[in-house]
């Protein structure tokens, strides 16, 4: 294959797993300028319910995610996908149809579960063709691609709720899902040779699974990034809150929405540089640092204000808040699964679930607390980048478990 092929191959695959992996980001994102109107029409009595339409798709995720990997080290990647899009389009018309909350959090559920494939199993094809920093290079460039849905999904929500209801957007996520999958079929080989696979049985699951909890470097940065992402998840479950209602900015808030989740997607595309100049632990604690300082001073700020700062200043403060996520979030799993690349499913399928359990309870926690202000929120964020910054300094002094022989 000539050199211009095997570039348009590259950047095509990229493209892919960042579709892939967005569809997560897109069901969520979507769905934030409709937040209010479905709590209206679904007869939602307390404010801060509405947040479970957006923490249960987490719960699905992490769910699903212990049966993607072990099933992708089995049949194949692409099947693994296949199964779980499937579910995902399931979940979307359980939403798009539901009468009320409950409805509406099954379908969600659904989603989540289904759409967990994409996050675990598109990891381990990047793995099963890329390793080291090369792996953290394209980790990060598919964040810059990643990162573009979370900036234009509240956009493109906003846009639908001018001409129709908030059950359209569920129907616009829908045909995405299924789009991604004709993809996915038609364009993508299969990353995992035959020869590769492991045997699906109990036995191999659960050895594959205690494989990557004893592995000391890929447990604490699981637990780091279930932590710091948690964070993330109570910033997501209260976002509307926050600047629709407490900062009045309507139907603005999908362009302030945006706005931030770029700061996620540049830093993400420097990331891809620096990785290949510095240590991605090195990256990592430069980031927690900056997140810790800077989260303790504004709390303390946000104080003085009765937790209701200026606008651009807490912006401005969210903008690198979000800059220290972009180098983390790739990062961090590059590092958990780093050392684990002859089960990357499994693997990846374990950690990928801790993170996400671990996720929806620090998130909802933030979430829950939110009450009126901006203080719980930014509080979150001190805690969690304070508590992830002693977990990795404390992982540098560890080194490797080497790999156990799984029979296949």
């Amino acid at each position: 294959m000539s050199q211009p092929n095997v570039n348009a191959s590259r950047k095509e695959f990229i493209s892919l797993m960042a579709a892939l992996m967005s569809l997560t980001a897109l069901t969520i994102d979507a769905m934030l300028p409709a937040l209010g109107q479905i709590g209206v029409s679904l007869e939602v009595k307390n404010s801060n319910d509405s947040q479970l339409i957006i923490s249960t798709i987490f719960l699905g995720m992490a769910m699903g995610l212990l049966l993607y990997g072990p099933l992708s080290d089995s049949y194949g990647r692409k099947k693994s996908i296949y199964l779980g899009i499937s579910i995902f389009l399931i979940g979307s018309l359980i939403s798009l149809f539901s009468s009320n909350l409950t409805f509406m959090l099954i379908g969600r559920f659904f989603q989540g579960f289904g759409a967990s494939s994409c996050r675990v199993v598109t990891i381990a094809m990047i793995r099963d063709k890329f390793e080291g920093k090369e792996m953290g290079r394209v980790m990060s460039l598919i964040m810059v691609f990643f990162i573009l849905v979370p900036a234009l999904a509240p956009s493109v929500g906003q846009a639908i709720l001018l001409f129709s209801n908030w059950r359209a957007i569920f129907g616009f996520i829908f045909f995405a899902g299924l789009a991604s999958l004709m993809w996915l079929h038609f364009r993508q080989p299969e990353t995992l040779a035959e020869e590769k696979r492991l045997k699906f049985s109990g036995a191999v699951i659960i050895a594959g699974g205690c494989e990557t909890l004893k592995q000391p470097l890929s447990r604490i940065y699981m637990v780091a990034a279930g932590i710091i992402f948690g964070s993330f998840v109570g910033y997501l479950s209260s976002a509307q809150q926050i600047l629709q209602i407490q900062y009045e900015l309507g139907d603005s808030f999908s362009i302030y929405f945006g706005s931030l989740a770029l700061a996620i997607g540049l830093s993400s595309f420097v990331n891809s540089k620096l990785v290949m100049m510095f240590r991605m632990e090195t990256l990592c604690l430069a980031s927690l640092a900056v997140l810790s300082i800077t989260s303790l001073l504004f709390f303390f700020y946000a104080q003085r204000f009765s937790g209701h700062p200026a606008l651009v200043v807490f912006m401005g403060y969210l903008a690198i808040t979000f800059f220290s996520f972009g180098i983390l979030f790739g990062n961090f799993n590059t590092l958990a699964v780093q050392p684990l690349g002859h089960i990357a499913g499994t693997a990846t399928s374990v950690i990928s679930s801790v993170q996400t359990l671990l996720s929806v309870v620090v998130g909802g926690v933030i979430g829950q607390s939110y009450d009126g202000t901006v203080q719980p929120l930014v509080l979150g964020f001190s805690i969690c980048g304070v508590s992830t910054l002693a977990l990795i300094t404390y992982a540098r002094n560890i080194s490797p478990t080497p790999p156990v022989r799984i029979t296949r």
